[in-house]
């Protein structure tokens, strides 16, 4: 009885190992595209950075806010039809299931809030504000992502993403302190469109993570921003005539400028760290762009940078690099 019993002990005994050597290939991969997703997300902010510098140099040479986001968008559009048109191939020739309407339909929505809704509103802020303080109001953003996760999608909030929002912030306060004094007139009409692009682009992450994981960041990007392209146009045809788009040789390089550096790239960039990492963890890594828009604003903009700026950048610094190396379990 004994020696017919010992080969299911003897197994239950080995048992346990292959599955310990079969889960190690799963977690390296699950923390390299977790290192993958920070660096998108980092690389999305930094390029993102460059937007209100560009807009201020267009409004320079003449340009409304609605001409130039009909300009940024209607270049940026062929770019995603061509993209999605590829991806739908792709699908196709792959097998895959091509998203149902209700997907397009909501990607389409959420394209509207965070690429249309979110940037206009950003756009008429910078009438009013500096390039810097739009970007340090606009960067409100991610405590936004975590209290509406918490409140509206029943996200539990991550204790790293807080901590680091928190020191970041502490680095915005110190550089908001500075520039008060420096405000105009118009200092509450243009944060009040700030803090409204700073709501719907929170809601974008919110409800764009679930949507990409669905449709896949490359055709999920090229439908949300092709519609955020039409409502732009079709509020420039509407308010506008077409003669306003015949704008001067350097006014519409920015505006090649901002549709490549500051719309296509980082856009896929977004959508590629939002299928790898949490909206709290990209809204801590984003933070890294106020900090370096300050810093583009001194030197191309001529805008004063002062003692608190640095400390208020490292600060920033310091809390996103915290994030990255020290907050991976965030990730899941």
């Amino acid at each position: 009885m004994a020696t017919q019993d010992a080969p299911p002990i003897l197994s239950a005994t080995v048992a346990p190992a292959p599955v310990a050597i079969a889960d190690a290939p799963a977690f390296d991969q699950a923390a390299r595209a977790f290192r993958v997703g920070i660096l998108f997300a980092a690389a999305s902010a930094l390029l993102f950075s460059t937007k209100g510098i560009v807009i201020k140099l267009a409004y320079a040479e003449g340009l409304d806010a609605e001409t130039l986001m009909a300009l940024r968008l209607g270049l940026a559009l062929p770019v995603y039809l061509v993209i999605g048109a590829l991806s739908i191939r792709d699908r196709r020739r792959t097998g895959r299931a091509l998203p149902p309407r209700r997907q397009v339909v909501a990607a389409c929505f959420v394209g509207i809030l965070g690429y249309y809704v979110a940037s206009y509103t950003d756009f008429l802020g910078l009438r009013y504000v500096s390039a810097q303080f739009e970007r340090m109001i606009l960067f409100t953003y991610p405590l936004l992502v975590v209290l509406f996760g918490a409140w509206f999608f029943g996200q539990k909030p991550q204790r790293s993403a807080i901590i680091a929002i928190g020191i970041a912030y502490c680095g915005l306060a110190l550089m908001v302190m500075e520039k008060l004094g420096e405000a105009g007139g118009n200092l509450l009409l243009g944060t009040g469109f700030v803090l409204c692009s700073a709501v719907a682009f929170a809601f974008y992450q919110l409800l764009a993570k679930p949507l990409i994981s669905s449709i896949g960041p490359r055709l999920f990007t090229c439908i949300a921003m092709s519609a955020a392209a039409a409502v732009a146009l079709l509020q420039f045809v509407l308010s506008h005539p077409l003669s306003a788009l015949a704008v001067t040789p350097t006014a519409f390089w920015y505006a090649v400028l901002l549709a490549v550096g500051a719309t296509i790239l980082p856009s896929f960039l977004l959508a590629s760290a939002l299928h790898r990492i949490s909206a709290q963890v990209n809204s801590a890594i984003g933070m890294v762009s106020p900090a370096a828009t300050i810093l583009l604003a001194f030197l191309i903009l001529g805008e004063r940078l002062t003692v608190l700026d640095v400390i208020g950048t490292l600060l920033v610094i310091g809390a996103v690099g915290w994030m990255t190396f020290g907050g991976r379990k965030a990730a899941r």
